[in-house]
């Protein structure tokens, strides 16, 4: 099953894809159905009672609304880098032994179709395209062998960091929180609906329509279930939790020259069997600027 959040004026929606058409309604004081993120929370039964609920409504035209991320409110938005060989080869980090968290902020994210802001302070905007992970059940010193079992489902993300800020030090975190720069949709797709941790699938990121970074979830140094049951050995997840889980090679950080995304430029992020997330590119206003003159 497929869902999305969107906004209709000041309505807030859910939508499901019901063959080729996306059919759903507001949920604006709908106490059962108030988002995406309740849905997982209602296990174990919330995706299919609430997908018979919005089959219902009429079709909605998407080229008409605003797409949302389709979580919102996440608990905690843990990312995770230096989680394909070739990224970290090109990145100059030795291989961890384990995996490299750092958290990103509700702050920063924007839907699909949403401008990624590119700072005044900074040219440096690069793409990460990643595969996200949802969770529907939350623990702590969760298993391995049953971590897959707290996968609610998958999305898409672009990592949108500021490098000079990112590696003004050690911790990144700086470089990954700025306003605007996190992408995430524009679906969120069932765990049933693809292979077991969302393993084989192509996936590729294109700025202006050219191919730059093109691998396969099979790539993953930490596969989804060992990262759901190693980050759970210190953080209790919770439902709607998100795992974002790495990024190939290909960023514009590591070329020669360097390939910073700019204003007017449009990147996209597609995942096989999940979709793609398309994005783009402005500068964002330097109000003190505009007062000065």
């Amino acid at each position: 099953m497929k869902f999305m959040s969107y906004r209709d004026g000041t309505a807030v929606g859910i939508a499901v894809l019901v063959g080729n058409q996306w059919r759903g309604g507001a949920v604006n004081g709908t106490s059962q159905y108030g988002s995406i993120f309740d849905i997982i929370a209602d296990e174990p039964d919330g995706f299919a009672n609430a997908f018979s609920w919005f089959e219902q409504f009429p079709a909605i035209d998407l080229s008409r609304v605003e797409v949302l991320p389709p979580i919102t409110g996440a608990d905690k938005i843990i990312c995770v880098g230096l989680n394909y060989a070739d990224h970290t080869e090109e990145s100059g980090y030795k291989q961890p032994d384990h995996p490299t968290l750092f958290a990103r902020f509700n702050s920063s994210l924007i839907g699909a179709g949403a401008s990624i802001v590119r700072p005044f302070i900074s040219k440096a905007l690069d793409f990460e395209g990643e595969l996200v992970a949802v969770i529907g059940r939350g623990g702590r010193h969760i298993k391995k062998s049953e971590a897959l079992d707290h996968v609610a489902g998958y999305s898409i993300f672009n990592d949108g960091s500021i490098r000079d800020f990112q590696h003004r030090t050690p911790q990144w975190t700086l470089g990954k929180n700025f306003d605007g720069t996190g992408a995430f949709g524009p679906f969120f797709i069932t765990a049933d609906e693809l292979p077991a941790g969302a393993a084989g699938l192509h996936i590729e990121t294109r700025l202006n329509g050219q191919v730059v970074q093109s691998s396969n979830t099979d790539k993953l140094i930490f596969d989804v279930a060992t990262l759901v049951s190693t980050i759970s050995e210190a953080i209790t997840l919770r439902p709607g939790d998100l795992i974002v889980t790495g990024t190939p090679s290909g960023i514009g950080h590591s070329r020669k020259p360097s390939l910073y995304m700019k204003a007017g430029d449009l990147v996209e992020v597609e995942i096989e069997g999940i979709g793609v997330l398309s994005n783009p590119i402005v500068d964002e206003v330097d109000l003190a600027k505009q007062v000065a003159v």
